[in-house]
């Protein structure tokens, strides 16, 4: 049977329309593109072009020997070839010659440092490469991937800091090991990003720097808010920062819904406009990361991935910094047993300006000098000084104190508190303190408050339990199912598969677990999901 050179399913002979997608297979290819139904390397099908840059051009493919569906792409820089209707090889004049060879050898070059990766399951997997046509191929795998701008939408137009963290991690490895291996990506936006059926974040739209930067010999592509300014610049230095830029601002387009001004615009107005709604609802030190890593300046961005990690990741240090601040502030001060008068060797006023030096570097730290429009213009620089609120204990001390929060409510601490109130993003489990309550607080119950009216406060939250009960979640939808498992502490993964019974989008049921079942809070759970009953080919229709 013939195949769909629109979607790869069989049709009739008879039926040249699809009935599946709808693609008339009696039209052609337009030139320059492969025409339909062309073989490579004597194993795979050419269909219809499905994405384009100025560098090379991705078809959708079919392997004859496996009957995967597959992507092709072809090295087809705009500008430096000739191609007819119904031809299959380029013409390159002597005039367009070097650069075209040029081209061509970072090209080949490019994907065989990047198929060379030890670690590539943060990218759409490449499974061959090969020269024909005088030109070069790539063959891509094409797993059942939905964009990430879509996942997004499915989730409310904006995913929390919980549900972006563990996908985006893996793309900052896969980025950090691109440098490493002496090439980089300069193209990381919500364009290029997918979600596969189990929920995992894949990277796709490689290209040589050729295509990622004004000024070359091609026509470059750019993404507008993900591209960082120097990639505008013809001849500047592309590096890890600018990688850095563009999945920070993918990153600020997951959490926020929004993509940041494009790099020109932003040179006459650098501010990262966003909510105050938006602020509040991400943990301070990813704030200060976003901000960090979209400077407009590179040598004023984040550096390198290892910093990347740790600013996005800053909550586990917090805890060291706030324990610090109370080692210094409760040091007793150590009396000179020579000084007849027993005076303090230890400067009172040393001690509280050390104090408040470590109290200012917890709160840079943790991102918490809110600015009242929130313009997060990089590191926070709005003048604003944080006093300190633990005073050194003196036996004489009949000031206020700090209250006992430990057991009480995370809300409604924070309905009431007066000052500073942060939380630990990650909390912790617990059996014996309930689910959204207050584990442990610092400064502790009873330190000396200084100045009531800015106190700081921060606290670990509660996660419940560390076992988690699977609740029914059939014939709900995925979206309403994750959310459910999401807020329970799991993480919700989705395998998909072909039902006569459960509509499209709908839950089936778990994969290798059932409603009831005691799993580890923080585990991962995959939901089968329906994508509705299967379409029969015109093959099994006659039979």
């Amino acid at each position: 049977m013939p195949l769909c050179m629109g979607c790869l399913n069989e049709i009739s002979a008879d039926e040249p329309v699809c009935k599946a997608c709808g693609f008339d297979n009696r039209e052609k290819q337009q030139a320059p593109f492969l025409p339909y139904g062309t073989v490579l390397k004597d194993k795979y099908v050419v269909a219809k072009n499905i994405e384009m840059n100025g560098e090379s051009t991705r078809y959708l493919g079919y392997d004859k020997e496996s009957g995967n569906v597959l992507s092709v792409r072809e090295f087809l820089p705009i500008g430096l070839f000739e191609r007819g209707e119904d031809e299959t090889k380029l013409f390159v004049s002597e005039e367009d010659k070097a650069d075209f060879d040029k081209a061509l050898a970072d090209f080949n070059s490019y994907y065989e440092t990047v198929n060379s990766l030890t670690d590539k399951s943060a990218m759409i997997g490449i499974s061959d490469m090969f020269s024909e046509n005088g030109t070069a191929y790539v063959v891509e795998d094409n797993d059942d991937l939905i964009s990430f701008t879509e996942y997004v939408d499915h989730n409310g137009g904006h995913l929390e800091w919980d549900v972006a963290r563990p996908l985006f991690m893996p793309i900052i490895t896969l980025l950090e090991n691109l440098h490493k291996a002496g090439v980089g990506h300069y193209a990381v936006s919500p364009s290029n990003l997918f979600v596969t059926s189990a929920g995992k974040l894949k990277l796709g739209g490689f290209s040589t720097a050729n295509e990622r930067q004004r000024g070359t010999m091609l026509k470059s592509q750019l993404y507008s808010g993900c591209a960082a300014p120097e990639q505008y610049v013809p001849g500047a230095t592309l590096d890890a920062a600018t990688d850095i830029y563009g999945l920070t601002a993918a990153l600020f387009y997951a959490l926020t819904g929004n993509l940041p001004a494009n790099a020109k615009e932003r040179e006459k107005d650098a501010r990262l406009l966003i909510s105050t709604n938006t602020v509040k609802r991400l943990p301070p030190h990813v704030v200060t990361a976003l901000a960090n890593g979209l400077q407009m300046k590179s040598d004023q961005r984040i550096a390198d991935f290892d910093e990347l990690r740790a600013q996005l990741s800053v909550a586990s240090t917090v805890q060291a910094i706030q324990d610090e601040i109370s080692r210094t502030a409760s040091m007793t001060p150590i009396k000179n047993e020579n000084n007849n008068n027993k005076q303090s060797s230890v400067n009172p006023t040393l001690v509280g300006l050390i104090a408040t030096i470590v109290a200012l570097l917890l709160f840079a730290a943790v991102g918490l000098l809110w600015l009242p429009t929130n313009p997060l213009m990089g590191v926070f620089t709005n003048g604003s000084t944080v006093p300190m609120t633990v005073a050194p204990p003196t036996e004489s001390w009949t000031g206020p104190v700090m209250q006992n929060y430990v057991g009480m409510k995370y809300e409604d601490v924070a309905a009431g508190f007066a000052g500073a109130l942060k939380k630990n993003p990650d909390g912790e489990y617990s059996d014996t303190v309930e689910k959204g309550c207050i584990i442990s607080q610092e400064p502790a119950a009873g330190e000396p408050v200084v100045d009531p009216d800015n106190m700081f406060l921060y606290v670990v939250v509660s996660k419940g339990p560390a076992m988690t009960t699977l609740p029914n979640v059939k014939d709900k939808s995925y979206t309403a199912a994750a959310e459910e498992l999401t807020n329970l502490g799991l993480v919700a993964l989705m395998d998909v598969e072909y039902s006569d019974t459960v509509a499209e989008g709908k839950v089936i049921d778990y994969v290798d677990r059932r409603a009831g079942d005691q799993v580890d809070s923080g585990s991962e759970v995959t939901l089968k999901v329906s994508r509705g009953a299967k379409k029969q080919t015109s093959s099994s229709t006659s039979q």
